[in-house]
């Protein structure tokens, strides 16, 4: 990753077509656009690859949950699962919807554990948000099997798992709703930009309309509609530029995904050589988008160990108990409640705290991230940066 690896004629000629039409708005001025209408291309051409039946581009992966959560009437005094290891985007779209996150523990898919899901649910539960973090699957069929038994709708969160499959279906597919990013380090790329599916049309609708200040959009695509507003809504519209760009991204996806997928083996039979090294669950190895390669040591110090010798070398990997913005116990903003509103909204409301996070609250999750040692995994990796990153693996013995 990411997709601007790739960029070149495909995306230069998709863009060309908005310039030359002269208008950058999706929507509107049907006269001047010469029948050009990019994002609503690539809105058709996203919901064919996953197997949904509706897609609705919006301005970014974070931007997506918010339209998600509003979709399903999530807001203030709501309860919303997700897991503690995620970008910070999953559980601020919560609160800026005015509900609360409540956190799962990991397991060794790195992503929501079931098990611990059934403890975090409450009368209060509205929505659950599995991550399919690094480009691999959660255990999305217990997720939405207990979901479905609690009667809870679960928007998939997708961002880092474009192209990913689980048996042969779509991320994202699985849930009410699916989310996606688009931004610049994911593997298909518009710069920002982001989707959501559904097969539900009623949801979709709702999402069309709230991403769009609430305009009637009974007709969509292409016009807007009439000019009722069915509810209050904001702006999170995708312009005709990003669209171009994802329509020749998304021509490359899978192309992509086997090129990172096979420099994942790379990496597995380099990191190979360490003494009781352990690798990430892969559900479905063959239907791995393979963003990432994750490898686990035997503890917080050999892995700190390995990776000093793997940054002396110049090939440092990714710590994810020294990141800031995936790892829970470093959100100092969240378990401090830091915000720039002065009334001390979303965490306090009338004059009261309404949640209080301990940064000690998710050890199982805590134990496996603090032993991972992660990299990237690039859709070019020239032959002498392998050498270089197997030498210095075999050095870290």
């Amino acid at each position: 990753m990411p997709g601007f690896e790739v960029f070149g004629t495909e995306e230069k000629q998709q863009v060309m077509e908005v310039l030359d039409s002269g208008v950058l708005f999706r929507y509107e001025f049907a006269a001047q656009r010469n029948n050009v209408w990019k994002v609503r291309e690539f809105e058709q051409a996203f919901a064919a690859y996953t197997g949904a039946g509706h897609a609705q581009a919006v301005t970014s992966g974070t931007a997506a949950l918010k339209v998600a959560l509003t979709a399903l009437g999530i807001g203030a005094g709501d309860e919303v699962i997700t897991q503690g290891f995620t970008f910070v985007a999953t559980w601020e779209a919560i609160l800026d919807c005015g509900a609360i996150p409540v956190f799962t523990e990991v397991d060794t898919t790195f992503n929501m554990d079931p098990a611990d899901l059934e403890k975090k649910i409450t009368p209060r539960t509205r929505a659950i948000i599995p991550v399919h973090m690094m480009g691999a699957p959660a255990r999305i069929e217990a997720i939405t099997a207990i979901a479905d038994r609690h009667r809870i709708p679960v928007i998939e969160d997708t961002a880092q798992a474009a192209g990913c499959r689980l048996q042969g279906r779509h991320l994202g597919t699985f849930g009410a709703i699916g989310t996606f990013s688009f931004d610049a380090v994911k593997t298909m790329t518009t710069g920002e930009g982001g989707m959501c599916i559904t097969s539900d049309a009623a949801l979709w609708q709702r999402m069309s309309e709230y991403h769009d200040h609430g305009h009637d959009h009974v007709p969509n695509p292409g016009g807007r509609g009439g000019e009722g507003r069915p509810f209050v809504g904001f702006n999170y519209r995708m312009m005709e530029i990003q669209g171009a760009i994802g329509l020749a991204q998304l021509a490359k996806l899978d192309a992509m995904v086997a090129a990172q997928q096979k420099n994942k083996q790379f990496f597995r039979e380099a990191a190979s050589v360490l003494p009781g090294v352990a690798f990430r669950e892969i559900l479905d190895p063959a239907g791995d988008s393979a963003t990432f390669f994750s490898f686990m040591l035997a503890d917080r110090k050999q892995a700190a160990a390995v990776n000093q010798v793997l940054r002396e070398e110049g090939v440092g990997a990714i710590r994810w108990s020294e990141n800031g913005w995936h790892y829970y116990p470093n959100w100092e903003h969240l378990l401090q409640g830091k915000t720039p509103s002065a009334n001390g909204w979303p965490f306090m409301a009338h004059g009261k705290r309404r949640v209080i996070y301990d940064p000690q609250g998710l050890p199982a999750s805590t134990a496996i991230l603090e032993r991972t040692l992660t990299y990237q995994v690039p859709i070019h990796l020239a032959e002498e940066q392998k050498r270089t990153i197997a030498a210095a693996l075999k050095k870290a013995v």
